[in-house]
């Protein structure tokens, strides 16, 4: 029986990285070439790392790109090798190089390039226009890129009809909750449709403010997983695919795309040499509040290790947020490389005192403690004259928190530790955060993660290995501490009903009717709507934080500054 060994090199590249990038590929060509792989593939843009964004328009990074791909088809040998890398003729293209025999033997250009959400591909790239057929150790093997594998009248149809029993399907897919199950549900309707094999290989790791999950996985031509690999790390995914179960599958011919007739191209013959069995591994897979804190583990410690910093630093109020943000980070870069700074002002509680010091203890990490009563003080006495008197307000509050993110730099500066700043989804939305305060930092950790959701992530890693986060933390009532028994709902909706309101609004573009319609109250909603809209400034000058939302501030959702429009 005709059988393909295929692997799939689910790596990390960091973008720019080409040496780096180039000797983690040919280190899995090693691999591949060890367990008598006929092919292995690397994700989408392998050489360059994804998104190389502007880096796409220096000419010298996509010469240096084309050498390593010299490169890597060079070290093909005995082996054919399918990875990611930018082509350069009429224009540039995001392609995927087929190597065999120490050659480049082929090339396909991505045809359908998304310009949605955190993509900007028709910014940088030409649409390919042909999809050729590669023979590979006696199979027909389709090669296709990321996007092109979504549509059901896309190259795969085109491949399949050319006589394709294999899709190799090369990926820079980024994270969100919960679409590892919408990806494999198209992809096991895309095998089952096309009867045929497909091999879906993605990244897994962190790259500025996306984190990739990797979960390659192999379908066969009855839409049935044949093996997966881990969720966010490195692993080379190994698979042999009994050719004849396509063959045997295949319905009606489909048309062939608008691509016209595509090209088979002879690469390596099928020998019938014993291998040895792979062996199987069990692929570390999560789902629910534990896939959600893998991508922001995951997220941090590429970060943190791929911008050059050691060390990173957290100031602990006592909270919910700064707790949990702690746990991800000393998760991340383990308790020897993160430093918590507690900043008790007169109107901090024992309480969170005492928390951010039970925290630290129980996560093993130093704990500074620098009071600012003396420089709130010094400051209020400058400022003496200058403001109307009165009660003290917004700007007193304010202060305070200025105050603390101007200490935090300082204490980050000199060592060069790296500032993690820890508001979440929910306050960035509406504004409800201290633009040069607490929002100063280098990593929003938690900037996507709504604050209901806050309490479940800090419950599931409490549920790990004991008691992480004092139980205190998670059952007081939220307080910025910035004034007399202030709590977030002083000026917020409850938590449980504004993150409803702002899932609606920002991430699935309701209207107002619409959001009332759910069961909203009418003032609550508009209140809602104008902090969000009003707020725009405050996030346009954020630390950069992992998307783990379907849509995100930042990358995915671009609102003007100035903007008088009002939906209701």
């Amino acid at each position: 029986m005709r059988t393909l060994r295929l692997a799939l090199a689910q790596t990390n590249p960091t973008v720019g990285d080409l040496d780096g990038n180039t000797a983690r590929i040919l280190d899995y060509v090693e691999r591949a070439r060890a367990v008598d792989a006929d092919v292995v593939a690397f994700p989408e843009l392998a050489i360059t790392g994804y998104p190389p964004e502007d880096l796409l328009f220096r000419p010298q990074l996509v010469r240096d790109n084309l050498e390593r791909t010299r490169r890597v088809a060079e070290a093909s040998r005995g082996i054919s090798v399918v990875f990611g890398f930018v082509d350069e003729a009429d224009g540039l293209y995001n392609a995927a190089a087929i190597a065999s025999g120490g050659e480049l033997v082929g090339v396909y250009r991505k045809m359908r390039l998304p310009n949605y959400g955190v993509f900007d591909e028709q910014r940088y790239f030409k649409p390919g226009t042909t999809c050729p057929v590669y023979v590979i150790a006696g199979t027909r093997v389709g090669v296709n890129v990321c996007e092109d594998i979504w549509f059901a009248d896309g190259p795969t149809e085109a491949q399949r009809a050319a006589g394709a029993e294999v899709i190799v399907n090369i990926n820079g897919s980024p994270y969100h909750m919960g679409k590892r199950h919408d990806r494999e549900r198209m992809l096991g309707g895309r095998a089952a449709d096309n009867g045929l094999f497909i091999g879906y290989v993605n990244l897994g790791g962190g790259q500025d403010e996306l984190v990739f999950d990797g979960a390659s996985v192999v379908f066969g031509p009855d839409g049935e997983a044949l093996a997966r690999a881990g969720q966010f790390e490195e692993e080379l995914l190994t698979v042999d695919l009994e050719i004849e179960a396509a063959l045997r599958s295949r319905g009606a011919t489909a048309s062939h795309d608008a691509a016209g007739e595509p090209e088979i191209v002879a690469v390596s013959d099928y020998s019938e040499s014993p291998r040895a069995p792979i062996e199987a591994v069990e692929p570390k897979l999560y789902d629910g509040e534990a896939e959600v804190y893998a991508a922001l583990v995951t997220a941090t410690r590429d970060y943190v290790r791929k911008s050059g910093h050691g060390k990173a630093l957290v100031a602990l109020s006592g909270g919910i947020d700064s707790s949990l943000v702690a746990a991800v980070a000393v998760d991340a870069l383990g308790a020897e490389n993160i430093v918590g700074v507690s900043m008790p002002s007169r109107y901090s509680s024992e309480g969170s005192l005492l928390d951010a010091m039970a925290l630290a203890e129980n996560l093993g990490i130093q704990l500074h403690k620098v009071p600012i009563e003396d420089v709130f003080g010094a400051s209020l006495d400058s400022l003496d004259g200058h403001f109307d008197g009165g009660i003290p307000g917004l700007a007193e509050e304010n202060l305070q928190s200025r105050i603390r993110g101007l200490l935090v730099m300082a204490l980050s500066n000199r060592p060069g530790w790296l500032v993690l700043t820890t508001g979440n989804k929910s306050e960035m939305a509406v504004g409800y955060a201290t633009i040069y305060g607490d929002m100063a930092g280098g990593y929003a950790v938690i900037k996507d993660v709504p604050k209901t959701l806050v309490y479940r992530l800090a419950r599931y890693r409490n549920g790990l290995d004991g008691e992480i986060i004092p139980e205190s933390v998670l059952t007081k009532p939220p307080s910025a501490e910035l004034r007399p028994d202030q709590t977030d709902q002083d000026s917020l909706p409850p938590y449980e009903v504004l993150d409803p309101i702002l899932k609606a609004y920002v991430e699935e573009d309701r209207t107002f009717d619409e959001i009332v319609g759910i069961g909203f109250d009418a003032d609550v909603v508009k209140r809602t709507i104008n902090l969000v809209d009003r707020s725009e400034y405050k996030r346009r000058q954020a630390p950069p934080g992992v998307k783990i939302t379907p849509r995100n501030f930042g990358r995915d959702r671009r609102m003007p500054i100035v903007n008088r429009y009002t939906p209701f």
